[in-house]
C-alpha cells in the first residue's frame, strides 16, 4: 500500500491488514501494480520513477528513471511494456520493463493533467482521463495515435475498462461516474451518467462481481462512506 505523505510503501498481511513492513525513502509514493510476469510489485514515486520491489521481503530490485512523476500506468500481460500518465510532462511514457527504459512519449493533444489510465491490452487500446479541458482520450497502443476523445466529468482519477460488456467507466471527482460503450475500438458512446458525491473519485472494478466500487470522503456531515455498483 502506498503512502504518499508518509513517503514509503506499507507490507499488510492480506488476511489482518495488519502491517507487516513499511519500506521508507519512497517520497510521494503512488500507484502500485503488480507485475506477475516477473513477480515484482512497481511503485510510482518521487519527481519521477518506478520502483520494484520484492512482493515478500519489500527488497528494492531495481529502478526506472522518468522525466516526471508518474500517475496511473498499466502493465502489458503479454509485453513488456508499461504505459506512463506523466501529467507534468504532458504525455504518456511507454517504457520497455525488460530493459528498464523508455521506448517512446506519447502527446496529450488539447489537454494536460492526465491522470488515471486503464488498459485493453485485448483491444490494443489505452484509455487516458484529462482534467483540463474534462476528456477521455484513447490511444491505439500499436502506433501511439489517439483514435478517439469524449468529454468528461471534471476531477478525474480513476477509469476502468469492462471487456465482458464492452464499456468504460470513468470516476469524476465532481461527483459522477460516466458510463461510455464501445461501438469498436475507435468509436465510443456515452451511455449514462451516475451520481456519487463530491470528491469521490477513486475506485474499484472487480470484473468477477461486475461491480464498481467507488469511495466517498467524509464531507459535511456525510461520513466516509464506500458506494457500490453493479454493471448491467
Amino acid at each position: 500500500m502506498a503512502n504518499g505523505s508518509g513517503g514509503r510503501v506499507d507490507i499488510l498481511d492480506g488476511n489482518s491488514l495488519v502491517p507487516v513492513k513499511r519500506i521508507a525513502n519512497l517520497a510521494d509514493a503512488d500507484n502500485v501494480r503488480y507485475d506477475a510476469a516477473a513477480g515484482k510489485v512497481v511503485v510510482g514515486y518521487g519527481k519521477g520513477a518506478l520502483r520494484l520491489l520484492d512482493p515478500g521481503s519489500g527488497e528494492a530490485g531495481g529502478e526506472i528513471r522518468l522525466p516526471a512523476h508518474p500517475e496511473s500506468f498499466q502493465l502489458e500481460r503479454n509485453g513488456n511494456r508499461i504505459f506512463v500518465n506523466l501529467p507534468d510532462a504532458r504525455q504518456v511514457a511507454v517504457v520497455d520493463r525488460s530493459k528498464r527504459v523508455i521506448t517512446a512519449a506519447w502527446e496529450v493533444p488539447g489537454a494536460r493533467s492526465n491522470f488515471p489510465m486503464t488498459l485493453d491490452e485485448a483491444g490494443r487500446r489505452l484509455f487516458v482521463g484529462a482534467r483540463s479541458p474534462a476528456l477521455m482520450l484513447v490511444y491505439d497502443i500499436d502506433s501511439g495515435k489517439v483514435v478517439a476523445k469524449a468529454p468528461i466529468g471534471g476531477d478525474t482519477d480513476d477509469v476502468f475498462f469492462d471487456a465482458e460488456r464492452k464499456r468504460v467507466y470513468v470516476i469524476c471527482g465532481e461527483g459522477r461516474v460516466d458510463a461510455f460503450r464501445q461501438d469498436d475500438a475507435d468509436h465510443y458512446s456515452q451511455i449514462g451518467t451516475v451520481t456519487t458525491a463530491a470528491r469521490a473519485r477513486t475506485g474499484l472494478f472487480v470484473p468477477e462481481e461486475g461491480r464498481l466500487y467507488v469511495a466517498a470522503p467524509q464531507m459535511d456531515k456525510a461520513p466516509a462512506r464506500i458506494l457500490v455498483y453493479r454493471a448491467r
